[in-house]
């Protein structure tokens, strides 16, 4: 599939993903008396990455997020060539899903950007309001949790068509635990695009949601193969 393809399916997923996601964040979380609360804002993070495995990942991958394509390069799934451009045009993607989320949003005369429009954040701006260790400890682990079941779930031996399924339900769990924390980033992409809208203290603590789920990546693509079947064959063969 050439290059061009696969990066507008990056762009597109993402953008589904942001706009799903934040979407029902910034909209549908808090609606007076039918507000879908933090359940039902994990399952739509959730939900936009399972139909995205489906609808793209035969073009590229459905990466939609640059800490599962540093991941992937880092367990030798994808080439190092093609990070860059792959982490481009998934930023892309999420810049221009949050300028149509504002859009909406700002259709209603009570809308502010003072309410988050579901940044990320730190201390004074996590939900729960907690410190930067725990919050950095928890991009960490969520992200490392996530790109290891994007790993296993597409391993050669994984049961073949369920991984769009894993994948989707392990964003949900993983939404479901950290949205008080960090309002759940394991995405640089996705806490990129409306950091950008709401400025200020959003693009000041922008570092920490791209740093840990970057390194949460990293150590994914690293210990995976050490548990894998293929990770044994090349131990057996050293």
């Amino acid at each position: 599939m050439p290059l061009s393809k696969r990066l507008g399916a990056e762009c597109l997923g993402t953008f589904v993903l942001v706009l799903g996601g934040c979407g029902a964040a910034v909209i549908s979380a808090a609606f007076p008396a039918f507000g879908i609360r933090f359940v039902g804002v994990a399952f739509a993070f959730g939900l936009a990455q399972l139909t995205m495995c489906y609808a793209i990942g035969h073009i590229s991958g459905a990466h939609i997020n640059p800490a599962v394509t540093v991941g992937l390069a880092t367990g030798r799934r994808f080439p190092w060539s093609e990070v860059v451009p792959y982490i481009i045009a998934q930023v892309v993607g999420a810049v221009i899903a949050s300028a149509v989320l504002y859009v909406i949003a700002s259709g209603v005369s009570t809308f502010s950007l003072g309410g988050g429009f579901a940044s990320n954040g730190y201390g004074a701006h996590s939900p729960g309001h907690y410190s930067l260790p725990a919050c950095l400890v928890c991009e960490i682990v969520m992200t490392f949790l996530f790109v290891t079941i994007i790993l296993g779930s597409t391993d050669k031996l994984a049961a073949t068509g369920f991984g769009g399924l894993a994948i989707g339900l392990g964003l949900t769990l993983i939404h479901l635990v950290s949205i008080p924390v960090t309002n759940t980033s394991v995405n640089p992409a996705r806490s990129t695009g409306p950091a950008l809208f709401v400025g200020g203290w959003a693009v000041h603590q922008l570092w920490l949601f791209w740093v840990a789920p970057i390194v949460g990546g990293i150590l994914a693509g690293l210990i995976y193969p050490l548990i894998s079947q293929a990770g044994s064959r090349a131990t057996a063969s050293a």
